[in-house]
């Protein structure tokens, strides 16, 4: 009524609206915004590892397996997800003690061992869900059924964009997107502008980067037309999330067009750089998914806020194997270790460890029986993550599963911990960051989640 009165007060109260530039405009939602307290880190890498990897196999070793491999499993069995519970399944690979702290890791990962002393390993975390898109919804947004917000979301809705010219909330698709789809990296409930941005593997990471008009000024006429139509329904409909959202995006879609082909352009890192990523592994997957380290490397140094790597495909089914576990752990494995313990070493020599907060994880484990004669189950009940830099204690592990590798017995921990402990090390407090929603204050955490204060620096 407002916007199409003439005279009277609604002129009146028209023109002061207009008068007031910051009113008139949509404010911008990537604007950086303050934490609650001070922060501990600026940045997430979220080193996603798709299917669920064995802890007994990586980060948890269990002598009593191997001790009595090929037997009658010695604890009482839950339901799993194929109800085929087989025998007593020691670990194929070693474990050694690294690091001065001696945490033993398995001989999967060779490159990430050599960083033991950065590594605080959490091996109680316990999951509500036992099949993959579940599971992957509650890891990724705090809830089992899709539409609420990725947890990268609220990290961009909560602090913002330091880099104006790049998203908030990158996803570096390695070539698995995971059960679940892009639910995954949803913004929710919150404003569109907070989803994450899918960045495909390769040196076009986007489709329709390249300018196509002739001229810049071509270009920059068709932006301007854009702004002024999208401004004219805020003026008569009000304050909208998909006009605003659409206003943003377009904006930052065309700085992008500078940003990201310098972003992905890799000739300024040094031969040495590129080889301690494995980008000339022999192995496809290798360099693929160290390359994408890389990238996140680089997205970090430009102030974007939260990036999660995806796994590579081509290693059979992700980590996770019903069958053939040797096999696809192995190549999950050599996928991924080169690139994350050059990521380590490259934050660390950069003076980016200690504000970057590096986090390795699936969405549940594996049962320490097996599935048929060579294959794990999905296994909720306990299982391992690292976490490294970003204030975390290095050279530490945390809580323990008992003796069989099975469930979490001592310092058990849900999704929601994990989550309230990165919100507080970016420094906001998870019961505080909300957004009303259907009548009730909504967050990442529901009404969950204790900061586990034991890990913190």
């Amino acid at each position: 009524m407002l916007a199409r009165c003439a005279n009277g007060f609604g002129g009146v109260a028209l023109a002061s609206l207009l008068a007031d530039e910051a009113r008139a405009k949509p404010a911008n939602p990537l604007a950086p915004k303050p934490p609650h307290f001070a922060p501990k880190a600026k940045s997430i890498i979220f080193l996603y590892m798709d299917g669920g990897p064995s802890s007994v196999d990586t980060f948890d070793p269990k002598p009593r397996l191997t001790k009595e491999n090929g037997k009658p499993f010695g604890l009482k069995m839950e339901a799993t997800q194929f109800n085929s519970r087989g025998k007593t399944l020691g670990s194929p690979w070693k474990f050694k003690n690294y690091g001065q702290a001696g945490i033993p890791i398995s001989d999967l990962f060779p490159y990430v061992a050599k960083h033991a002393d950065k590594l605080c390993v959490i091996r109680s975390m316990t999951s509500n869900f036992s099949e993959h898109t579940t599971a992957n919804y509650f890891l990724h947004t705090g809830f089992g059924q899709v539409g609420r917000p990725s947890m990268g979301a609220w990290f961009n809705y909560g602090l913002g964009s330091v880099n104006q010219n790049l998203p908030g909330f990158v996803v570096l698709n390695g070539g698995l997107i995971p059960p679940g789809g892009l639910g995954c990296f949803s913004n929710g409930f919150l404003p569109a502008a907070y989803q994450g941005s899918i960045f495909k593997y390769g040196a076009k990471p986007l489709a329709n980067i390249v300018r196509t008009e002739r001229t810049p000024e071509l270009q920059q006429n068709k932006l301007n037309l854009l702004r002024a139509l999208d401004a004219g329904v805020v003026d008569r409909l009000g304050q909208l999330d998909q006009i605003e959202s659409a206003i943003a995006n377009h904006e930052l879609a065309f700085r992008m067009q500078s940003a990201v082909p310098e972003l992905t352009d890799l000739k300024g890192e040094t031969d040495a750089t590129q080889k301690l990523y494995g980008l000339d592994a022999s192995f496809k997957n290798t360099a693929t998914f160290g390359r994408n380290c890389l990238i996140a490397r680089r997205l970090v140094e430009r102030g974007v806020r939260f990036i999660e790597l995806t796994c590579p495909g081509g290693n059979g089914d992700r980590w996770d194997q019903h069958g053939g576990l040797v096999d696809g752990h192995t190549k999950n494995a050599k996928s991924v270790d080169q690139g994350i313990g050059a990521l380590l070493q490259d934050l660390e020599s950069r003076g980016l460890l200690d504000s970057t907060l590096v986090v390795w994880m699936g969405e549940f484990g594996r049962t320490p029986f097996a599935q048929g004669g060579n294959g794990r189950d999905h296994n909720p009940y306990g299982f391992s993550l690292w976490m490294a830099g970003g204030g975390v204690k290095g050279g530490m592990t945390h809580g323990a599963t008992d003796d069989y590798g099975y469930k979490a017995i001592d310092k058990k921990l849900e999704i929601h911990d994990l989550h309230a402990t990165m919100l507080h090390l970016l420094g906001m407090d998870h019961t505080k960051l909300t957004l009303r929603f259907s009548s009730r204050d909504m967050r990442l955490t529901d009404v969950h989640g204790e900061v586990i204060n034991d890990i913190l620096a």
